[in-house]
């Protein structure tokens, strides 16, 4: 238990937003995966989850170098397909 008020409203603030990093990384994991997995990877999904990382990376919920290399290798799978 936090020992001051503002201590307390920090950890109420800590728990809320690993939770919606969590959702948001848990998010990113399964379109990952639905496009490696897909027998026919479209564009469309390409680009969907391009954006998805993009903002995880603004948000700050992933490294910005960790989205980068994360939308290299979904391109690299994007003009595999082609």
């Amino acid at each position: 238990m936090a020992n001051t008020k503002s201590a307390g409203k920090r950890a109420r603030q800590t728990i809320k937003r690993a939770a919606h990093n969590r959702s948001v990384k848990t998010h990113l994991r399964r379109q990952q995966k639905q496009i490696r997995l897909a027998s026919e990877r479209t564009p469309e999904q390409i680009r969907a989850a391009i954006s998805a990382i993009d903002k995880a990376a603004k948000g700050g919920v992933i490294h910005r170098n960790a989205a980068n290399r994360r939308k290299a290798r979904l391109n690299k799978t994007l003009s595999a397909a082609k």
